[in-house]
Parts: structure tokens; C-alpha cells; sequence
């Protein structure tokens, strides 16, 4: 299945009309982050266990994440941007350096959708690529 891509407006953040990694990786993370541990956490419905330690979010339609809105390769936002997963936060766009944004190239790769390359830099002040200290539970 080939994803049109919407025409991307310079200056923006590319994710807004990607999704790809709500797609086609597992966003799994600790079991605590969910509502029903802490308050403002991750809508616990939205999730299902993966082990004694771990949540993952639901998955839909042809793998996506519940909480993915829009069409991948178009125009995509999250449900619960504000209640995301550290997961999901701290996943790593295809400009950051080393093997955390190749793995956004990978799941872009899994769309048919193109690489985006922007160097080391980030020219997108509305996401700023974060260094992560763990390893990522995105599968």
C-alpha cells in the first residue's frame, strides 16, 4: 500500500504529516504511566499489558495506535498528545543523529513514504530532538 504524501510546507515539523511511527513500531513503556496509576497518565483503556512491568498501547485498524488521528503520509496528530507515553515522547525524528533516527527512517521506510534528511541540526522549533539516557520501547 502506497501512502500519498502530503506536500510539506518548509519550516514545518514533518511528523504532522507522517505517523509512521504510530504505525508500524509498539509503543510499549512502564505500566505506571498509565491513569490508573498516576493522574494525568496514559488513558489505561488505551493500553494493554504486555508483561508485569510493561503497557503497550492498543492497536487498531492495520496496526496503528488508537490514538493516532488522521491518515499517515497526510496529515496525523495524536488523541492523547499531552498524555502520550515517555515512549512516545522521547522518540527520535529521522535528524537526530545515530541509531535513534534511523528508526524513524525505518518505520517511514515500512509506509513507502520518503526519507526526510535534515542533517544533525533541527530546524523545527516545535520539536526539539532530546537525548535519551534508556533504551527506546518502541518494537
Amino acid at each position: 500500500m502506497r501512502h500519498r504524501q502530503r506536500e510539506e510546507i518548509p519550516g514545518q515539523n514533518p511528523c504532522l504529516s507522517c505517523g509512521a511511527c504510530c504505525v508500524g513500531l509498539r509503543a510499549s513503556f512502564y505500566w505506571a504511566e498509565a491513569d490508573d496509576a498516576v493522574t494525568g497518565g496514559v488513558p489505561a483503556r488505551l493500553t494493554v499489558r504486555v508483561d508485569a512491568f510493561r503497557r503497550a498501547m492498543r492497536r487498531g485498524r492495520k496496526g496503528r495506535c488508537v490514538a493516532l488521528r488522521g491518515t499517515p503520509g497526510r496529515r496525523v496528530s495524536c488523541g492523547i498528545y499531552d498524555r502520550r507515553p515517555s515512549v512516545c515522547r522521547n522518540f527520535q525524528p529521522a535528524w537526530a543523529e545515530g541509531p535513534a533516527g534511523a528508526r524513524c527512517l525505518e518505520a517511514r521506510a515500512r509506509l513507502e513514504l520518503p526519507p526526510v534528511h535534515h542533517g544533525n541540526e533541527n530546524p523545527f522549533t516545535e520539536m526539539p530532538v532530546r537525548q535519551r539516557a534508556s533504551p527506546s520501547g518502541m518494537e
